[in-house]
């Protein structure tokens, strides 16, 4: 699988950045998510750095340039971009970077500038990268967002995914993705579920057609993606299956080395599947705070 990347152009586009050089230099790659400040890099300890990384200069940085000699700069701003980053953003709207602009248009670096706070910009933009460069898998289902907690449904096509989510918006809950569900590993723990951009907003039910959801219901039935905290099978009923929830171990999905609380719901004929998958969904929320129904229920046999 080629490596996920991004381009200087993007970043451009997402920011609203200012292009000091480096016009034709836009279309380089980023392949790694995590920004980064050189500071020992100025001094010449090069063990460590992360060239493939953005550069961000800040006021401390671009003030530590300020003071040295020509010489000096010249010989500390080489050191760095003869490692030919993908680019230098400077924050805070700083000015008098000629010096700067001189080295990266020598070796066809992008120079770039952004009116935000180094902080406050680093902040935003190891975001962007994390979710843009994130090891991603498709699946077909539904993504909601249920009191805050996110929830994939799974299920048979024709099984009622994208119906138990219109149920779950008429309830006041928001869809975030229906039929194909873009799944983002952003750490060992950490699994978002967003759209495919095409589908955003949209939901399709059958004898219904295409709705948007926005449209119909308002920007609160909506939401562009959450972390997921359930996986929920929709499955048809089965008379002579045994069905005894109290007995069963907790079991988990795995997606991308992620596992995930997994739920099996059974659908019959009168079943309020949308109050289920509630009920699911705040009983997975006590579990967080620390209390579990099923350990109570156990000391109270106990105590009898």
């Amino acid at each position: 699988m080629d490596e996920k990347s991004i381009t200087v152009e993007q970043l451009v586009k997402k920011f609203n950045l200012n292009i000091l050089t480096g016009e034709k230099e836009l279309d380089r790659k980023i392949t790694q998510a995590k920004a980064h400040r050189p500071g020992l890099e100025f001094v010449g300890y090069f063990d460590f750095f992360p060239m493939n990384r953005v550069q961000i200069l800040g006021r401390k940085e671009i003030t530590y340039l300020h003071k040295l000699s020509d010489a000096e700069r010249k010989k500390r701003i080489g050191n760095i971009v003869n490692y030919h980053p993908p680019c230098f953003i400077v924050t805070d709207d700083q000015t008098d970077l000629t010096y700067l602009n001189k080295y990266c248009e020598e070796e066809n670096i992008p120079l770039l500038v952004t009116k935000e706070s180094t902080a406050s910009f680093i902040a935003k933009l190891d975001v962007y990268m994390a979710k843009s460069l994130a090891e991603e898998k498709i699946m077909h289902g539904v993504c909601v967002n249920v009191s805050g907690i996110g929830i994939l449904l799974r299920g048979k096509s024709g099984v009622g995914k994208s119906e138990t989510a219109h149920t779950l918006i008429g309830k006041g809950h928001r869809l975030v993705a229906d039929d194909m569900v873009v799944l983002k590993k952003l750490g060992p723990q950490t699994l978002l579920g967003t759209h495919n951009e095409n589908n955003k907003e949209f939901l399709a039910l059958r004898s219904i057609g295409l709705m948007n959801v926005v449209r119909l219901y308002g920007r609160n039935a909506f939401q562009e993606e959450t972390r997921i905290a359930l996986d929920i099978e929709l499955t048809k009923w089965e008379d002579k299956k045994l069905y005894n929830e109290l007995e069963l171990e907790p079991k988990y999905s795995e997606y991308m080395g992620v596992k995930v609380p997994y739920i099996e719901i059974q659908l019959q004929p009168g079943r309020d599947v949308a109050g289920l998958i509630e009920a699911a969904a705040n009983n997975w929320y006590l579990n967080q705070q620390g209390y579990s129904a099923m350990e109570e229920f156990k000391e109270r046999l106990q105590e009898d």
